[in-house]
Formats: structure tokens, C-alpha cells, sequence
């Protein structure tokens, strides 16, 4: 849980449980996982328990909400970045009725539920066809494989907002099938140990599908490989890959604050429009 989080598309980040199972290439470097191992938590696999947090963690979202109706301001809150909320899991599911209460009880928070298990949505939460106003719901989509298996599940979801993380970015995707019905897209590349190259032109063929269509972009972070290398300073690796006209594009491998989130030029920090 955090206060002021660090996510650049997000305010706060509140997290029921820790711990999770891997279900796709997306999760193989799991930042969420090497966290909870560096803070000696084995909480990832089938077989593992889940962490479980206290009372005080779950008065946290109250306070923020009451904030946020002092400020007049709405609040984004990520949920859950050490977990997936709709892991299939029975134990989970006393905490699942508590976030949903919790969630009617922030009415000036919006919640954005990120999950890799669309197609497990319909079995969880009990709104039906009538979903609260403060709800956004989004998948992830590495790769064109795992968007054509999430999307159709996203879309399904009356949510009054629809976004896709397309982080890390591990191949081109065409959302245009789906862009319609989508408010908002992420992109990003991998951070981390053993990061792999992000290549520019899927970000910006993502970039372009979102403004053709009027749907918001945001662009993270290019991760450690960046084709953008601050002057004077030299990357200890490079690769060369190709870009959308046949050119050699060179990827440095950096620190992820040097790699920075710039991209052709600027920064896309887009948000979609619609609100609680």
C-alpha cells in the first residue's frame, strides 16, 4: 500500500492481500514477486499463502476518501499491485466481499482493478450489469496472443472505464478491434533483472492506434532499454533491432530514471476523459 505512489498513472496503490500465481510471459521477471522476496515473503505459487493485512491497512482507503471529498478532488487508486484480485482462489474470498464494501464506502476514490484473469470477473464481483460509478476495470495485454485470449473478457464488464496495460510490452499489438470499446491504454517496457528490449516501434504503433481512435495513451517508461541515451554518458550494453520502416534502430541498456518515459519527443501522459 502506498500513499502517493510512485505509479505515474495512478495516486494511491492498495493492495487486500500479497502474493499471486504466474499465468503468462508478462509475469516472468514479476517486480511484485522480487519485492516480496527481497522483504523475505514467499508468497508466489499455487502452493504458497497469501499475506494478509491488517485492520489499520484497511481504514487506510477511508482516510484518503474523506481527503479526497475535503479537496473536491477525485483520487485513482491501483488495486492491487502485489496480487490479482481475481486470483482463483476460495480462502480469497471473505476479502474480496471486504474490498467490494470498502469500495462503496470511497465514493470520491476511483478504483482501478488491474487484472491478468479477465475471464474470472462475471464469477466475483456482485454488481451484475450494474457497476458502481467509482470502478475502472483493466487487463493486461503483453502481446497480441494474450490480447486476443483478455480483451473479449474485458469488454464483457459494464465498468465506466475500460483500460488495457499493454506493460511490459513484449510484442506489437492491434487493439483495433477492440479500441471502441477501450478509455484508455498504458504501455511500457520491462524493468528490472534480466528486462527484455521493448522495441520502440510497438509503443508507437500503440501511441498511433490511441490517437486515430481519440483514446487516451499513456507511455510509462521505456524501462532499461531506451533508445533515448543522455548525452555523455555510456551504456555498458547495447542491441540493435528494426523499426517500423526497416531502419536499425540501437537500445541502450540503462538505469530505468535515466531511460526515462519520453517518447518521440514527449512525454504521453493521457487519462481517460469519463468520471465517477
Amino acid at each position: 500500500m502506498a500513499k502517493n505512489s510512485r505509479i505515474e498513472w495512478t495516486d494511491h496503490t492498495f493492495n487486500p492481500w500479497w502474493g499471486c500465481t504466474k499465468v503468462s510471459p508478462g509475469c516472468t521477471h514479476c517486480y511484485a514477486e522480487t519485492w516480496a522476496n527481497r522483504v523475505g515473503l514467499s508468497v508466489w505459487g499455487h502452493r504458497a499463502e497469501r499475506r494478509l493485512l491488517s485492520d489499520q491497512h484497511w481504514r487506510e482507503p477511508l482516510r484518503w476518501d474523506r481527503e479526497a471529498a475535503r479537496n473536491g478532488r477525485r483520487r485513482r487508486v491501483f488495486c492491487a499491485s502485489m496480487a490479482d484480485v481475481f486470483e482463483y482462489r476460495a480462502e480469497l474470498n471473505p476479502l474480496r466481499a471486504r474490498l467490494w464494501d470498502l469500495i462503496a464506502r470511497t465514493p470520491n476514490l476511483d478504483w482501478l482493478l488491474l487484472t491478468k484473469r479477465p475471464h474470472l470477473v462475471s464469477r466475483m464481483v456482485p454488481w451484475g450489469k450494474e457497476w458502481p460509478r467509482n470502478v475502472w476495470l483493466g487487463t493486461t495485454a503483453e502481446n497480441q496472443k494474450w490480447a486476443q485470449k483478455r480483451l473479449p473478457h474485458l469488454i464483457e464488464h459494464p465498468a465506466v472505464i475500460r483500460f488495457v496495460s499493454c506493460e511490459p510490452l513484449l510484442g506489437p499489438i492491434d487493439l483495433e478491434q477492440w479500441l471502441p470499446s477501450i478509455d484508455w491504454v498504458i504501455a511500457g517496457g520491462e524493468s528490472g533483472p534480466g528486462a527484455r528490449p521493448m522495441n520502440p516501434a510497438w509503443a508507437k504503433s500503440l501511441r498511433d492506434q490511441c490517437v486515430n481512435m481519440g483514446v487516451a495513451f499513456h507511455f510509462k517508461q521505456w524501462g532499461h532499454w531506451s533508445p533515448n541515451v543522455p548525452r555523455g554518458y555510456r551504456p555498458r550494453q547495447t542491441i540493435e533491432l528494426t523499426d517500423e520502416l526497416g531502419r536499425t534502430i540501437v537500445l541502450a541498456k540503462l538505469p530505468k530514471k535515466r531511460a526515462g518515459r519520453v517518447l518521440d519527443g514527449r512525454t504521453w501522459d493521457e487519462f481517460p476523459r469519463k468520471s465517477a
